[in-house]
């Protein structure tokens, strides 16, 4: 084993050993993993450094990493990380001391006071669908084929309830009520759960997948997975996210996305059709209103119909040049500002 490999071991038992507090302090998997990738990239900094570890870090030393950071790119689109990602690798770090100090391993914390990116405000939905897009969409799959079927099933669910990829993926038997048209999302993001109403075309799809394709694709009878693949197992997230990418793209309709458009997609909807912000919040399982009223802003379009068909001053025919004796009256009223 050369240095930089020691260098690494050091520093990555101190990783592990926080990585298992998380665990036995009930985080949820996905922060646990993010959390680990994002020590892991500060760890291999640290080992071309010859900082073996935590111990050996410095103020100076963060302050170095923080740069470096600030450096870095999207390797995808070249351009340099935006302020939330440059927050997501520092935030980590700074957890991690913050933890460490508090489990008396560091003299003093090297991370206190280390200024953070400031977090871009919560960006509106880059891509939303009409009713009509939706259907478009849903009209892509061929549902002469039992995979067909699925695939109308998931997109069906997606686009009625506005469950989180990663919920339909880990959605079991029993957690379905189609009698009562509910679906029970058990340990939600933030493990919440919450019961969510699903609408009569997903649970006729649902039904006709569940009657006549997944009875025969089920290997394992105690399997309680509802969406299988070919070998009975049950689909990942990323096959989610690739099958329905791929009808967003094959609809033609010039927006990009998958999952999370269908989600964007029904909040928006049904605010525009009438519903309350806070019925929207919990059928997303938002913890804060504040995440849920992003989608007030994506109604700006139907905001922009009404006004156009309900404001006296909205279109170009209902507008009269005022009369020079109306120019007079407004000028001679003090109370008119």
């Amino acid at each position: 084993m050369d240095a930089h490999d020691q260098v690494l071991e050091g520093m990555a038992a101190q990783i592990a050993e926080h990585l298992r507090w998380m665990r036995t302090h009930d985080y949820a998997p996905g922060t646990i993993e993010k959390r680990k990738w994002y020590l892991e990239a500060f760890a291999a900094w640290c080992a071309e450094r010859g900082l073996a570890r935590a111990q050996e870090v410095s103020r100076t030393s963060l302050e170095g990493y923080q740069r470096h950071v600030g450096n870095r790119r999207n390797q995808r689109t070249g351009e340099r990380l935006g302020a939330s990602s440059r927050f997501r690798y520092l935030i980590s770090v700074k957890l991690w001391f913050d933890w460490l100090a508090k489990q008396n391993q560091l003299l003093f914390n090297p991370a206190a006071g280390l200024e953070l990116p400031r977090r871009e405000a919560r960006r509106l939905p880059s891509q939303v669908l009409s009713a009509s897009e939706a259907d478009q969409i849903m009209n892509q799959v061929d549902t002469d084929r039992p995979a067909g079927i699925r695939d109308r099933a998931i997109l069906e669910v997606l686009y009625s309830t506005g469950l989180r990829r990663a919920e339909v993926a880990r959605l079991k038997l029993d957690q379905l009520d189609l009698e009562q048209r509910t679906v029970f999302v058990l340990q939600g993001k933030g493990r919440k759960d919450r019961f969510v109403p699903i609408g009569k075309r997903a649970v006729r799809w649902l039904e006709r997948y569940i009657e006549q394709v997944r009875a025969e694709l089920v290997a394992d009878p105690n399997e309680q997975a509802i969406f299988l693949n070919r070998w009975g197992e049950p689909l990942s997230t990323g096959h989610l996210t690739q099958m329905a990418g791929r009808y967003v793209r094959a609809a033609g309709l010039g927006k990009r996305g998958a999952c999370h458009l269908f989600r964007h997609t029904m909040a928006t909807l049904m605010l525009e059709n009438g519903a309350d912000v806070r019925f929207i919040q919990q059928m997303l399982g938002h913890e804060n209103l504040s995440t849920t009223q992003i989608y007030t802003r994506v109604s700006i379009r139907k905001l922009r119909e009404v006004h156009a068909a309900t404001h006296p001053s909205a279109g170009l025919g209902r507008y009269r040049k005022p009369a020079d004796e109306d120019l007079d009256l407004v000028d001679a009223d003090p109370a008119i500002p």
